[in-house]
């Protein structure tokens, strides 16, 4: 029988993978870019992980913060917000009430992030709400799926008329069917409510030609919703298309794809197949 001598270096190698498997299984890091020509005013609801949720990001500023898993939440951009010193005040699209830190979902017209964290994540880009602002998900250092989500495309510059949410004549947003015009067909509500009667309007197709992996309607999920394990994510305002995009990941700078869960992964069943092997050293 192995002494206790012996045993304890075993330990303490199971220990530190243990703990390491732990923070990728129990903490998911978010980085926010904003890459955008103007200063916006990220919502996370809820915020308890993330600054109290809400703060502002300078046009090429980016924050990180981590997120437990069990973390059910929303990410979206609030514009033309003016704060006092006291954090409250307002803000021209996706507003949450008058304060800087967000307690409540944001009004429409506002592009939304959402994310449900578990075992194995689910994660989505919607514009059901309408847009605001070009808003992208990319998955970092995951397993699975962990496809890009979300719209590149400023649907600002060609959205109907109609939708159409101005400014001082400017478009600032563009609304959805439902918040415009508010009849079952377009809200999927009342005989709509089903995936089954309730299809893509003219206005959904719009939304869904311009971003293809961003909901368009309610029952848009079978291209919308995405799912990956052990990920890191980076949300980025006004994303353009094919960007490198890197978050700050175990004291080093991660960028692109998901091998680094991958690798860790490969790194412990190597380590678990040479532990009998150890073992039978360490007797000897």
């Amino acid at each position: 029988m192995a002494s206790l001598k012996v045993l304890l270096p075993l330990l303490s190698i199971l220990l530190i993978i243990s703990s390491e498997m732990k923070v990728i299984e129990g903490v998911r890091i978010f980085t926010i870019i904003n890459d955008c020509k103007e200063t916006v005013w990220p919502a996370i609801t809820p915020g308890d992980n993330f600054n109290g949720g809400g703060f502002a990001l300078t046009p090429g500023q980016s924050i990180v913060f981590n997120a437990p898993v069990g973390w059910v939440g929303r990410i979206w951009a609030r514009t033309g917000c003016n704060f006092d010193k006291n954090g409250n005040g307002s803000c021209q699209t996706g507003a949450c009430g008058t304060s800087l830190k967000c307690k409540a979902s944001g009004q429409t017209p506002a592009s939304l992030a959402e994310f449900t964290l578990a075992a194995v994540d689910y994660y989505d880009v919607s514009l059901v709400d309408g847009f605001n602002l070009p808003l992208v998900v990319t998955p970092i250092n995951g397993q699975g799926n962990c496809s890009v989500a979300g719209c590149d495309m400023d649907l600002r510059s060609n959205c109907p008329s109609e939708l159409a949410m101005k400014r001082k004549g400017k478009i600032i947003g563009c609304r959805s069917a439902c918040d415009v015009f508010n009849t079952d067909e377009y809200c999927c509500k009342g005989v709509y409510g089903n995936p089954v009667i309730c299809k893509p309007t003219y206005y959904s197709n719009k939304f869904k030609e311009a971003c293809p992996t961003a909901y368009s309607y309610a029952y848009d999920d079978p291209t919308s919703i995405f799912t990956c394990s052990g990920t890191d994510y980076v949300i980025t305002f006004c994303a353009s298309r094919n960007q490198q995009v890197c978050t700050y990941h175990d004291k080093k700078l991660v960028c692109g794809g998901s091998q680094g869960l991958k690798s860790l992964i490969g790194r412990w069943w190597a380590l678990m197949l040479t532990l009998p092997l150890m073992v039978n050293w360490w007797i000897v």
